[in-house]
């Protein structure tokens, strides 16, 4: 079975040898040619299969020809990524070679690809019972649901079992409307919940909105972004990381919480009723760039939302599941007590599956009508989200995250005091963003084209991350919560040689 490395901090040359000739053992990497000072990829000892599919031109026929338009939009490179076999943190390509995976399919892929466990948990329910629905009773669904509930402080402990975080979101936007008998749900600037039609309303994106009505009675209000928005300082996150922003604040007081709770208040004031029925919050913004809030934002602004009716949801599609290392639970490190909790991505490490969590109260108001999902908590997805909770529990990935996260921060903190083209590092475990900007000054995005450059440097060096932020300005590093130390030592090399090179063509 695949156990994790040993962390201990080192220096960043220390971990890992200088790129030699000889090359990594576990086939070849993306580098052809590695600069002299350039990391060595971490070695492993899986040997991908060999491919024998499609071509890659009869593969982009295919993409253009019978694919929706909307895909072409989305591949993420100039020269397009072909991907063929993936184990653990790695990823392998049509042309065999090896890539470390940082952004595990959007934040999805939890305990690394194709996990043997995991792997193991499938194939054997696959050739048990595949599919049935919970119109009957079978074991996986309620041994599931209870392990699921175990992981969550009381009142949480009634389970909805979906097929992805949009269907988990609208249906906790449903509950919400039912239970408090009001209509408008207040989110964040900037926030992402999804892309179905109801949880595109929450969405505060431009490039997800569509020019019809959809996501009726959904507003959104200023996000507390401490290192973009009006206000942040030096003390304000909950993160290893601070801004480079001045704080003259007095001790246990943060003057920019108090202003963006003021604008919450005047949202209130301004843009919904007296009464609204929910407020949605990422405990870290995903989409978003990995944005934090001041440390006490959500505490207060759940207090100002139960006295006007609503309820707080806690999305954790992204944070959820130890990605953030303090907490299994994101809001647990804000200390608030959600009514609902959604979440998906890393609860099947990439099998598509989701869930609301709630109280029994609430519960029992929605079953006022009848909830039926056919594919919901199949047999199948309970046993690999059931392995999945097991996996994270033997191989400490939660503990994983918040050292090698730690870690990758902290260094990368040192690339921001030496480039101005960083302008901040921030995150919590390995949910982590790195925001680009023109010069520290201004803190305007860097342009789309030379994120692209970038972008597209790291990924011939050998390793895939994300982007996201408004103006796509934020580098997203989400990895399987497997990495290790030498990983995270071989990215911070690759990312300071990217830089390095950007500005030396700039």
């Amino acid at each position: 079975m695949h156990k994790l490395a040993s962390r201990r901090y080192a220096p960043l040359s220390a971990l890992v040898k200088f790129h030699t000739a000889g090359g990594p053992l576990c086939q070849k990497s993306t580098l052809k040619s590695a600069p002299a000072d350039l990391l060595e990829m971490p070695p492993c000892s899986f040997t991908p299969e060999k491919y024998k599919g499609m071509s890659k031109e009869r593969l982009m026929e295919i993409r253009r020809t019978n694919c929706h338009p909307m895909i072409m939009k989305v591949t993420y490179y100039k020269k397009p990524l072909y991907i063929h076999q993936g184990h653990m943190q790695w990823l392998w390509d049509v042309d065999g070679r090896r890539y470390l995976d940082l952004f595990a399919g959007v934040a999805t892929v939890s305990v690394g690809h194709c996990h043997p466990k995991v792997t193991a948990a499938a194939e054997q329910q696959l050739r048990r019972l595949v599919h049935t629905t919970n119109i009957y009773v079978y074991p996986s669904v309620h041994e599931y649901c209870e392990k699921l509930a175990s992981n969550l402080p009381d009142p949480l402990k009634v389970i909805y079992l979906t097929n992805s975080g949009s269907e988990s979101n609208e249906l906790a936007m449903c509950m919400a409307r039912l239970y408090t008998g009001n209509f408008d749900i207040i989110t964040f600037r900037g926030s992402y919940h999804g892309g179905s039609p109801q949880a595109m309303g929450l969405t505060s994106q431009m490039a997800y909105k569509y020019p019809i009505a959809i996501g009726l009675g959904c507003t959104n209000t200023m996000c507390p972004d401490v290192f973009r928005g009006l206000w942040g300082g030096s003390h304000c996150r909950d993160s290893p990381v601070q801004t480079t922003r001045e704080c003259n604040c007095a001790q246990g007081y943060c003057m920019a919480n108090e202003n963006y709770i003021e604008q919450l208040e005047e949202t209130f004031q301004t843009s919904v009723p007296s009464r609204i029925a929910a407020f949605f919050a990422e405990p870290i913004q995903g989409v978003g760039g990995a944005v934090q809030y001041p440390k006490n934002f959500l505490k207060e602004a759940y207090k100002l939302v139960r006295k006007r009716g609503g309820l707080c949801i806690a999305d954790e599609v992204q944070t959820g599941f130890g990605r953030t290392g303090s907490h299994f639970w994101g809001f647990q490190g804000h200390d608030v007590l959600p009514d609902i909790v959604t979440m998906a991505k890393g609860i099947g490490n990439g099998f598509p599956m989701g869930a609301v969590v709630t109280t029994r109260e609430i519960a029992d108001t929605f079953a006022q009508g009848v909830h039926f999902n056919t594919f919901g908590g199949n047999p199948l997805a309970c046993s690999i989200a059931s392995s999945v909770i097991d996996t994270m529990k033997e191989e400490g990935t939660q503990k994983n995250s918040l050292e090698v996260g730690t870690y990758i921060m902290t260094e990368l903190a040192k690339f921001r005091d030496k480039y101005d083209i960083i302008g901040d590092v921030r995150g919590k475990g390995l949910q982590i963003g790195v925001e680009m900007v023109r010069d520290k000054s201004s803190r305007a995005p860097l342009p789309p084209q030379d994120i692209a450059t970038i972008f597209e440097d790291i990924k011939d060096m050998g390793i895939l991350i994300g982007k996201g932020g408004l103006y796509g300005q934020t580098f997203r590093i989400k990895p399987p919560m497997c990495i290790t130390m030498a990983d995270a030592a071989f990215f911070l090399s690759v990312f300071n040689k990217s830089i390095q090179r950007f500005m030396e063509r700039r």
